[in-house]
């Protein structure tokens, strides 16, 4: 979730905006997601995060809905397909297809493919997303962005032409997956920090915050084996994972409520597993179906 993960966020918050749905998440306190992710008090250098070449299924259905726009059911499916290194850069592919009833609105089926590539250090992005809503296509989201240190330019090929700025440092979703790793082994409970993925309409950089809760080892949800079963066999039963809440906020100041609340199993390889999208309205559910890891390398990509 990496959007995950981080980079399954894109997805998410891409196909949520399609269904033009409002968030009413509880609220927070977004004021330390304006600044960066602190360094490790342990260590300043800490140990490079290794992200598994993956390609992980989640099937989605309905996990509670409220409000003045409540959901009837959900249904729907994720496939991510993630590649790359430090040295090659890391490329995603991700279609998400929803389908949400609503006795007020009716249904809303939503396919949406996004593509992403983001370079080994993490100062080049490249995403492409293409929607289609109740079979009519939206316009396609086509474009590149560039970071270097409080520098951060976002250009736009589709729909139209146009540059956007925006105050950095803003991380890529690769490089943010990789921080909250670091961030988890090293014993921290939150951490901040501007994201940018190229979700909604390509121009939005997003402030987060990520609540960390403590390190486990052995099956995630053993309790509830019905779920997410590739994660409680072979090597991935044994891969130290974390609880993980993960709001993002338009940016701004003061006080905000999120816009959604992701919540996950952070596995130190960058695989997320107990999936939950809270929009406030309603909230889904992401059961991991599948997962195919690609061989680890005999050592780590030395950039």
């Amino acid at each position: 979730m990496p959007r995950h993960a981080t980079a399954l966020v894109a997805a998410l918050l891409a196909g949520a905006a399609c269904f033009g749905e409002t968030a009413h998440a509880a609220p927070a306190t977004p004021d330390a997601a304006t600044k960066p992710a602190p360094e490790s008090p342990k260590s300043q250098k800490p140990e490079p995060v290794i992200l598994a070449n993956h390609k992980a299924v989640y099937d989605l259905s309905l996990a509670s809905s409220g409000g003045t726009r409540s959901v009837e059911s959900a249904r729907g499916r994720i496939v991510i397909d993630f590649k790359g290194d430090a040295c090659r850069g890391y490329t995603m592919q991700t279609r998400q297809v929803t389908v949400l009833e609503s006795g007020e609105s009716g249904g809303r089926t939503s396919d949406l493919r996004n593509t992403t590539f983001e370079g080994g250090e993490a100062h080049d992005f490249r995403f492409r997303t293409v929607t289609v809503l109740n079979g009519q296509p939206s316009p396609a989201v086509d474009g590149t962005a560039d970071a270097n240190g409080d520098a951060f330019k976002i250009r736009l090929k589709e729909p139209k032409k146009e540059q956007v700025s925006a105050a950095g440092p803003v991380l890529f979703p690769s490089l943010h997956m990789r921080r909250l790793v670091q961030a988890a082994r090293a014993g921290e409970t939150t951490m901040s920090a501007k994201v940018f993925d190229g979700s909604d309409d390509g121009k939005k950089v997003y402030d987060t915050l990520a609540i960390i809760g403590r390190r486990a080892t052995g099956p995630a949800n053993a309790a509830a084996s019905d779920r997410d079963k590739p994660l409680h066999e072979g090597a991935m039963a044994t891969v130290p994972h974390w609880p993980v809440t993960l709001s993002y906020f338009t940016q701004g100041e003061g006080e905000r409520t999120p816009i959604y609340t992701l919540t996950f199993d952070l596995y130190e390889n960058g695989v997320s597993g107990a999936l939950k999208l809270d929009y406030g309205d309603f909230a889904i559910l992401g059961d991991m179906t599948r997962l195919d890891l690609d061989k680890a390398p005999d050592k780590p990509c030395a950039p």
